[in-house]
């Protein structure tokens, strides 16, 4: 105890020794080797210290550097120790503060003296901060949600890089002002911090305080203490604190040098490795105890037992990190735990050896946490003695070894290095496995501390250990593990910390268990005991050096021929582990080996082996293989043997089919040549595409105005594939978009088509500049570039993995992101691609928004698209290989597999893709020869190649026209392909083939080179009589019987025809794994069948829980696939077995069969197990009928034939079945009768008369196109396919997704399965960067938003098979070019009114013409002279009420007649009308010119506006009225304000002198309700750009919507009790309002000395649907003065105002308006050019003339008739301009048709008649919700015959209106008469009315008015008041008893409630 408190006092004295020293750089290394060897010393158990002067004085530069890193993180080490108390395995330091001074303040947050302190509390006052000081906020673990404000000198705080801060402290407390604290110790005393542990500013100084725009103090950037490269990862590279179990003090035990595992609750298991077992699957039991162990931490019942345990830890682990800074002040000793200072001095001489130190505090248990911190340059160098690598490493062992790099130090190689690989990717991954992601710090970085190296070394094992023979370790397996175990050891860490509250004291942490280095090897070892030495484990003692040599030895002794994996261990007690892990298996390192070689070092290898001819020895001993000899010489002889035999039956039977054809005996009627449609699938995707342009054109980004296009080009950009680009030629050629977008004339060539299909090679350039140059001359052409294939060349044109020579590469990062492209406002870009996986990183220029998925077909078992055919894609085959389906699509060939892994050993210097290549064209060429005779070749090939041989040639002899299947042979690397199809070739000659089958070779940069027999075949079946045609697509061989060998290192796009059957892609590059890659090989195969007929059992029956096509681009957002099947046997898909009959070991029964399809020498060859032996495969092909009892008949129909010719010729092979034939793997059962068990899958193969029996008259290429090809794939992939990750995923679908990108973090969650496209997206976009290969590497801003490209979208769609009408992509987009084009079209044209005018037969006929009809302007004095022509002619108002101005003689049948019963059903008539560039616009509206004019210009911000207030009485109305205007600041200049208050005054007024060219004198109101969106309100265009006065005029609970929409617009904002009025509210107050202001202008400018009558007193008023005007130009040049020739045509607005503005006396007219514009106007109507008669929808109006004339504020319908009708009588001159017109668009929302009648009481919408718009009062009636004004309007216009039954057609005896017009309908006519003194009122004499309408009868009638006039006997009378009592009031008033009968049952009401006013009625007959 007394050395104990010595060293605890020593250990404090050094802290203070370290304080004192502030302010001061130390100079010297003395101070600091004595405060080492001090430390060192009371730390140590040897009594004999360090040499202080040898340390001094013999230590190089570079170990000090070393020294320092390591102290420096040592250091860091124990601050987080000290931060993390609460998770530290031992209590924190105690730490007693001084008692603060007496009286003095001790709140926290304040300081000593009582001045505040809290960031939030003095923000924005005033500090003075010294030269050189900054301030920092500081953090209190009493306050942790504030920071304390403090000033630093910046001289003791780091730089950017966490280096070169001073020593100590200096700093001022910015609250009371005290200055000069030299102790963080005494400072933090100051302000009151109360720390129970000892001060640091590292720990407590936390930011940089700065001040923001508005000058408040705000929290900056975290201070970065030591070394910011480094503190990111410091979470990430510290290992898990690794401690054994504690033991009790008085065991004795040494943690460090105890190698037997602690107490447990299973002895025999040790520490850590549940974790393993919990990360790792197929772990063995005996790997497993019992007691959870979570990554060193034990679970919370252990927890709770061991806490009285003591710590005893093991020593840190530190990096070799250098540090320039100055020394810092606390320094740590050396670990008791080293044997003697000798050995630790000895170790510190290897600078690359690094540092261990004991971090404990002076207590016995210490804070365990540890960082390890690597150099930041990533691999490790070599270091240390060399290990020389043995000669003829790879002829003794056949392969190289792969080493990978793990942990630690690496030596250096010598000697035979090129017979081993040394790779950094394990330690990249043991490395990224360390970062803790940003998703995890919510939890807590100093919480959770990353898995320990030991963890992850021990995992590895694990992993190895587990793995078969035959796989392969794969990084992303390691990283998943590695995710999973940090997961799990930390899950009750996480759930600690999310649910934990805030606690007074921190509770004292619990201890912690992991591996630690001691028990490392002895664990691994433990681990790979279970493997038959197919893991080997060496330790070293000292470096990886020893275990190198040791494993070279063994490798050159032969003691490793069983092991796969070495791993090698150097667990030293006194630094980091080192090790490394070595593959020695033979197949595994060739694969590892192989995976390591670029694209280009791939091709570069085969082609170098293949020309310097290495591959003979592989040929000489295929060569031996054959007991006969050589195979050409069993082929020469074969041919010379067989040649007239072969070539007469062949022939014949080939030949056949065509002449049954030629004489119409018998024809295949199978081969469908289909038209070119669109399918419902491809519409939805290109209305999709479609909506996605509109909404970028809506956003209120401004990045496309499509309203500024007139037309559509585009241009298509593929592959330089010659068969794509022929492929997309043959597309757009049958598509007819060229002709529907107009850019081609009908006879189109071929030549014009590829002017739009450019392929991506050497000449793309010169086409894509005539491209650009396209879009730069053509600014209102939208041009669409379409990225086919995208996903093909993502290289940077910066850099290039490929030989220099392909000029193609890097060619779409030139062209299509370029700098034109990019900021061209007219191009779009579309990436159209079936794998966008490489599309979707971090660096993406495309927004998650502007993606487009293909659409699922199913959504909760319902058929969306009602599609006749099913897609096969990866999900479909993976799900057909599951046991419980018939036959599986994926297979793999085992005994292929086999012979190439045995040569593999034979060959190790030949690369695996030549061996694969030379045995798979031995297989094709043995399975030939064995068809057709040389049975003996049966034994040299694959039963899979057997089937698909014998199939291929056997399936044109099943058709009468010759049809056959087509076989894809996918060979990579071209000259390996080159090399198949020249020995395929060969054999198919020898063999006298040529006309069976053809062999084509499928080279990406050349067109399709095929037989002029087999063209001849395809244009007899494709009916094509050009003499020169040649196929130059796939599609185009549909029905060709052939071998394709599809070369390329990629598929380019090229699709394939129905007719494959099988699709061969064993010779795929399985070495060199991303998802892409996979997915697009099999994607090949991908397909459509029928969905009507049921194949194959297809695959739809026990779908998993969650298709996996879930992750193949297949599926949509929002819609899920149905799991069809019995319930019951549904099952998980971790638990559902594969069907055994995948590879041939097991193979199901067909392939089984067609071994025996061989006929001896001495009988012709019987092809018996193709098509037409109906083996189980072949019987489970055809329909869904053919059942079981359909096979037991045919079998018994052959059985007595087949069974003894079967027998006899294959006696061997039968008895071979008899024991590996498996019928239930094909699940299906057969009885048979036989004793063979081959009779009952060969019923259909006995010969007779030396020919071919055809059981079925089906083409075998029907059969194909109705079910998916059958894929073969190497086992590898086939392993990987079909293989689930935890998340039941395909583990393909965790493989990184593209060679040039990385994932991000190898702390990434696993995909789920149930993710939809988009959520795919997303976790690509979040979890994948680019490398600097990839084109999108340099587009990155930090994650902001604007690296995305606006105008590009990304469209991903399945691989597929498309047909002849284009089922697919293609057929997509174009369909999308068609209704984009449609939709520019639509968007320049609109519907517009285009109706004759009315009552045209009623206008009054004359001669008389009172002006020329070229007059510019009409004259007052004739003007006044001119009628007014009461009719209404505006065809709005067809169903009005027809209005007399004279005893007129009406026919009664003219006025019904000219009406059509359903018009008032019927849409008005309109016409589609192109807009012209002066038209109205509504907020779709966004081009360059008008951004301004609609807010967007930068100056103003949409929220600048104001809302004022304008007041003003109106007599009428008895109360003052209030409106308010909002006023953008852009359009304040229209306004006078009050200059102190800033309150609005008045709007400003022209004078009429005025005169500009520029300006439009007249405000403008528009008055509006419900169109917000669709309002024409855009005058910008209209104006031709002249500065005018808009105000829209808004209800006020429609404001805000309106300012949202129209942000630049001046709004008037009506009073609330106008919310339910009409339209008539609206423009009484218009006209109220600007009289009141011209009055204001008036009194304004008489100051200024400008007379009142000199203001501009007219207003416009339009309609919110007026979207352009028109002008007639009359040219009266002819001989005489009534010749005249018109034409119309459209102009501004700005035009028009203008010129009625400069009308001669314009201010005598009191309203001034124009035509409704018609396309039937003839001249008759414009022959006058001026009109006195009603104007409507665009006016003028003189507000001061009309001063004493009013709107009817209560109006909804007829207002401006009203209103018309009212300035007339007022003796008001009413102007029509004939020659001006205006445009009105058909708008189907908002307006009138925005007020609905419903019942108040029910909130159900049911339908209310007129008819029931008024009731009797105090009746029960149902009360409406609706204006009594709309109501009463409604009523009459529907059911006023039933008031005026005498007028109904009696139009000779109209109804008397007095002071109003109110619509009665049609068949009613009306007199208005003005009882106004002076108005001027037609000549009632002689005139006898039917009817009186007595309308809110004011003063000015009276009872001598209404006896002036004469009515029909039995005339009627209604008379409308507010209320009852007025009603009373006004019979009395006006006499009206005197000539009227009244009864009480004639008063009625508006349906409305009391509280509604509802206006009431009477009714009475004249007497």
């Amino acid at each position: 105890m007394l050395a104990f408190s010595l060293c605890f006092v020593s250990f404090s004295l050094l802290f203070e020794m370290g304080n004192s020293y502030a302010g001061q750089l130390k100079t010297t290394r003395f101070e600091e080797v004595l405060h080492n060897s001090i430390e060192a010393s009371l730390r140590s158990n040897n009594l004999v210290p360090r040499p202080i002067f040898s340390q001094l004085y013999l230590e190089a530069e570079q170990q000090l550097s070393s020294l320092e890193g390591s102290r420096a993180d040592n250091e860091e080490e124990e601050e987080e120790e000290e931060e993390e108390g609460s998770e530290s395995s031992s209590p924190p330091l105690s730490y007693q503060m001084k008692p603060p001074p007496e009286g003095c303040c001790t709140t926290d947050g304040f300081c000593q003296a009582g001045k505040d302190l809290r960031l939030v509390s003095i923000s924005n006052e005033h500090i003075e901060v010294p030269s050189g000081f900054l301030l920092v906020g500081a953090k209190s673990p009493n306050l942790p949600d504030h920071l304390l404000v403090c000033a630093v000198d910046k001289r003791f705080l780091p730089d950017d890089n966490g280096r070169n801060a001073l020593l100590g402290f200096s700093g001022n407390c910015v609250g009371c002002g005290k200055k000069g604290f030299c102790y963080f110790t005494e400072f933090s005393n100051h302000i009151n911090l109360k720390l129970t542990t000892q001060p640091k500013k590292q720990k407590h100084l936390k930011y940089y305080l700065v001040r923001n725009a508005q000058g408040t103090l705000t929290k900056g950037s975290v201070i970065c203490w030591k070394g910011a490269e480094f503190r990111g990862r410091q979470s990430s590279s510290s290992t898990c604190s690794s401690t054994l179990f504690q033991l009790p003090e008085s065991s004795g035990l040494s943690g460090s040098t105890s190698s037997e595992p602690p107490p447990a609750a299973n002895p025999s298991a040790p520490a850590g490795t549940q974790q393993t077992a919990a990360a790792i699957d197929h772990i063995p039991p005996t790997a497993v105890f019992g007691s959870a162990v979570y990554n060193g931490k034990e679970s919370p019942k252990q927890q709770l037992v061991k806490n009285n345990l003591s710590a005893l830890t093991r020593p840190s682990v530190l990096g070799t990190l250098t540090n320039s800074g100055p020394p810092k002040k606390r320094h740590k000793g050396w670990s008791p735990e080293s044997p003697s200072s000798t050995e630790t001095w000895n170790m510190q001489l290897n600078p690359q050896v690094p540092n261990r130190i004991k971090n404990d505090g002076g207590s016995l248990s210490s804070l365990p946490h540890s960082a390890l911190v690597g150099p930041a340059s990533s691999p490790m160098v070599g270091s240390g003695e060399p290990v020389s690598v043995p000669d003829n490493l790879l002829k003794i062992c056949k392969a190289k070894p792969v080493i990978f790099k793990g942990h630690g130090n690496f030596p250096y190689l010598c000697g035979n290095i090129s017979d081993v690989i040394v790779s950094p990717l394990l330690h990249t991954c043991y490395r990224n496995s360390q970062s803790l992601s940003r998703a995890y710090e919510q939890y807590g970085a100093s919480t959770i501390q990353p898995i320990s190296e030991e963890m992850q070394l021990l995992l590895t094992v694990y992993y190895l250990v587990q793995l078969a023979s035959d796989q392969v370790p794969l990084i992303e397996d390691l990283e998943q593990i590695f995710m999973r175990s940090w997961r799990e050891s930390h899950l009750s860490e996480i759930r600690q910390y999310q649910q934990a509250i805030p606690q007074t004291f921190p509770q004292v942490p619990s201890q912690i268990a992991a591996v630690t280095s001691a028990q490392l090897p002895w664990l691994a070892g433990l681990a790979a005991s279970s493997c038959n030495d197919s893991v080997h484990i060496i330790e070293c003692s000292y470096s990886l050096a020893e275990g190198l040599s040791e494993m070279f030895k063994l490798l050159i002794e032969g003691k490793l021929i069983k092991t796969n994996y070495v791993v090698i261990i150097c667990a030293n007690r006194n630094r980091a582990i080192d090790s490394c892990i070595v593959i020695t298996g033979k197949y595994q390192a060739r694969v590892l080996s192989e995976s390591m070689l670029t694209p280009s070092d791939y091709q570069k290898e085969v082609n170098y082996q293949l020309v310097t001819g290495k591959v003979e020895t592989l040929g000489s001993f295929f060569s031996t293989l054959c007991p006969e000899g050589d195979i050409d010489l069993l082929l020469e002889k074969f041919y010379q043997e067989n040649q007239g035999h072969i070539s007469s039956s062949l022939s014949a039977s080939v030949n056949k089919p065509t002449a049954l054809h030629e004489t119409g005996a018998a024809a295949c009627t199978s081969y469908e040549i289909e038209r070119h449609q669109i399918r419902p699938f491809q519409l939805a995707v290109a209305q999709k595409l479609l909506s996605h342009i509109c909404s970028i054109a809506d956003s209120s980004t401004q990045n496309l105005d499509l309203g500024s296009f007139e037309k559509i080009d585009f241009l298509i950009c593929v592959p330089p594939s010659e068969v794509t680009y022929q492929q997309t030629l043959f597309h757009l050629w049958h598509s007819g978009i060229l002709l529907e977008l107009g850019l081609e004339k009908e006879h189109l060539t071929k030549q014009r088509v590829e002017q739009y299909v450019m392929k991506l090679d050497a000449e793309a350039q010169i086409k894509f500049k005539v491209f650009l140059q396209n879009s730069m001359q053509n600014p209102h052409t939208l041009f669409v570039l379409i990225h086919d294939h995208a996903h093909w060349d993502l290289m940077s044109a910066m850099h290039s993995l490929y030989p220099q020579t392909e000029l193609s590469t890097g060619l779409v990062d030139r062209l299509l992101n370029c700098r034109e492209v990019k900021e061209a406002p007219n191009i779009v870009t579309l990436h159209v691609t079936s794998f966008p996986y490489a599309l979707q990183t971090q660096h993406t220029h495309i927004s998650p928004y502007n993606e487009i998925h293909w659409p699922s077909s199913y959504s909760n078992g319902v058929d969306l698209y009602h599609e006749n055919k099913k897609y096969f894609g990866l999900s479909e085959f993976i799900e057909s290989t599951l046991s419980g389906h018939s036959i599986p699509l994926l297979r793999y060939d085992s005994s292929f597999e086999a012979m190439v892994m045995a040569l593999g050993k034979r060959f190790p210097r030949l690369h695996s893709a030549v061996i694969r290549t030379f045995v798979l064209i031995q297989h094709y060429s043995a399975a030939m020869m064995a068809v057709c005779g040389l049975s003996q070749m049966k034994n040299y090939t694959s039963v899979e190649t057997l089937e698909i041989t014998q199939n291929l040639i056997n399936s044109s002899r099943q058709c009468p026209s010759g049809h056959g299947l087509m076989v894809v042979l996918r060979i990579p690397c071209t000259p390996l392909a080159a090399v198949a199809y020249e020995r395929l070739y060969n054999v198919r000659e020898r063999l006298a083939l040529e006309d069976n089958f053809e062999i084509i070779l499928g080279n990406p940069n050349s067109g399709i080179t095929i037989g002029k027999h087999f063209v001849e075949q395809l244009k007899v079946w494709q009916k094509i009589e050009d003499v020169d045609w040649r196929p130059q697509t796939y599609l185009e061989l549909e029905g060709l019987p052939c071998i394709l060998i599809f070369s390329g290192m990629d598929p380019q796009g090229e699709s394939l025809p129905r007719s494959l059957r099988y699709c061969d892609l064993r010779l795929i590059n399985s070495s060199s794994l991303v998802r892409t890659t996979l997915e697009q090989e099999l994607g090949l195969a991908a397909y459509f069948v029928s969905s009507e007929i049921h194949t194959e059992k297809p695959v739809v029956n026990d779908v998993l829980e969650s298709d996996p096509e879930k992750l193949s681009s297949t599926d949509n957002e929002d819609e899920e696939i149905a799991t069809e099947g019995s319930t019951s046997e549904k099952r998980s898909p971790m638990k559902r077995e594969r069907s055994c009959s995948h590879d041939s070991a097991s193979s199901s029964l067909s392939s089984k069969a067609s071994v025996t399809a061989f006929c001896s020498e001495s009988s012709p060859p019987l092809i018996a197990a193709g098509d037409t032996a109906k083996s189980p495969h072949q019987v489970l092909s055809n329909s869904a009928e053919e059942t079981t009892n359909n096979y037991e008949k045919q079998k018994q129909k052959v059985d007595k034939g087949a069974q003894t010719t079967i027998s006899k010729h294959l006696p061997l092979v039968t008895e071979q079945l008899d024991t590996k034939q498996n019928i239930k793997s094909a699940q299906i059962s057969i009885t048979s009768s036989s004793s063979s068990p081959f009779s009952s899958s060969s019923s259909s193969s006995a010969p007779a008369h030396n020919s071919f029996i055809l059981q079925t008259s089906q083409c075998s290429m029907t059969k194909a196109s109705k079910q998916p090809p059958i894929v073969f794939l190497p086992k590898l992939v086939y392993d990987i396919i079909t293989s689930t990750d935890s998340s039941g995923l395909p583990k393909s679908s965790s493989l990184l997704p593209y060679h040039s990108v990385m994932w991000a973090s190898s702390f990434r969650p696993l995909m789920s399965k149930m993710m939809t496209c988009t959520e795919q997206s997303l976790y690509y976009r979040q979890w994948t960067v680019p490398k600097p290969i990839h084109m999108d590497y340099n587009n990155r801003n930090e994650g902001r938003m604007d690296t995305f490209h606006p105008r590009r979208l990304l469209l991903s769609g399945p691989p597929q098979v498309c047909n002849k009408n284009k089922i697919g992509k293609t057929g997509a987009y174009l369909q999308f070019l068609s209704i984009l084009s449609r939709m520019l079209i639509r968007l320049t044209e609109v519907d517009v009114y285009d109706e004759e005018e009315i009552n045209i037969n009623i206008k009054e006929e004359s001669d008389q013409y009172y002006h020329q009809p070229g007059d510019m302007w009409p004259d007052l004095e004739t003007f006044k002279k001119m009628p007014f022509d009461y009719t209404i002619h505006d065809p709005k108002y067809e169903d009005a009420s027809l209005i007399c101005s004279k005893l007129q003689t009406i026919n009664s049948e003219d006025r019904s007649m000219s009406r059509r019963q359903e018009d008032m059903y019927t849409r008005r008539q309109t016409t589609r009308m192109r807009l012209s560039k002066y038209a109205a616009y509504n907020t779709y509206h966004h081009c360059e010119q008008c951004h301004q004019y609609m807010g967007f210009n930068p100056r103003y911000q949409l929220y600048e506006s104001t809302l004022h207030a304008f007041a003003f009485s109106y007599s009428m109305l008895g109360e003052e009225i209030q409106l308010h205007f909002i006023i953008p600041k852009s359009k304040e200049h229209h306004f006078v304000f009050s200059q102190p208050g800033r309150q609005l005054e008045s709007m400003r007024l022209p004078l009429v002198t005025d005169k500009s060219e520029d300006y439009i004198k007249s405000p403008t109101f528009t008055p509006t309700t419900g169109r917000h969106e669709h309002g024409l309100f855009n005058l910008y265009h209209a104006m031709d750009g002249a500065s005018h006065l808009h105000v829209l005029v808004v209800k006020e609970y429609e404001m805000a919507i309106y300012k949202k929409y129209w942000p630049n617009h001046i709004m008037l904002v009506l009073p609330s009790i106008f919310n339910s009025a009409g339209v008539g509210a609206a423009h009484f107050l218009i006209k109220e309002l600007s009289y009141h202001n011209l009055e204001l202008e008036r009194n304004r400018q008489e100051e200024l000395g400008i007379k009142p009558q000199d203001i501009w007193p007219f207003i416009v008023i339009s309609d919110d649907s007026c979207v352009m005007w028109n002008a007639v130009e009359v040219d009266c040049s002819g001989d005489r003065k009534s010749d005249y020739m018109w034409t119309e045509r459209n102009v501004s607005l700005k035009q028009i105002l203008q010129h009625i503005e400069a009308t001669p006396n314009v201010t005598h007219y009191a309203l001034i308006g124009m035509r409704k514009w018609s396309s039937k106007t003839n001249s008759a109507e414009i022959k006058e050019p001026f009109s006195c008669c009603h104007v409507h929808d665009f006016i003028m109006l003189n507000v001061d003339l009309t001063q004493n004339v009013q709107y009817n504020q209560n109006r909804f319908t007829c207002d401006d008739v009203d209103f018309n009708l009212r300035v007339h009588s007022a003796g008001l001159l009413i102007s029509r301009f004939n020659h001006f017109s205006v445009m009105k668009k058909q708008i189907a929302v908002g307006g009138q048709r925005s007020f609905h009648v419903k019942s108040k009481v029910s909130d159900t919408p049911v339908s209310i008649s007129p008819a029931q718009y008024i009731c009797a009062p105090d009746s029960k009636h149902t009360f409406l919700a609706a204006p009594a004004q709309l109501l009463l309007e409604k009523y009459l216009q529907y059911h006023s015959h039933r008031f005026f039954p005498l007028s109904v057609k009696n139009y000779s005896h109209p109804v008397l209106s007095v002071d109003c017009y109110l619509n009665l309908g049609p068949q009613i006519a009306v007199c208005y008469m003005s009882s106004r003194p002076h108005s001027l009122n037609i000549s009632s004499s002689g005139l006898t009315f039917s009817g009186l309408l007595l309308y809110l009868c004011d003063s000015f009638v009276v009872a001598s008015f209404l006896k002036k006039f004469h009515f029909l006997k039995g005339a009627t009378l209604c008379v409308i008041c507010q209320d009852r009592n007025s009603l009373r009031q006004t019979v009395v008033r006006l006499e009206l008893e005197d000539e009227w009968q009244f009864r009480l049952r004639d008063e009625f009401q508006t349906a409305n409630a009391k509280e509604d006013r509802p206006l009431f009625f009477l009714t009475g007959r004249h007497i």
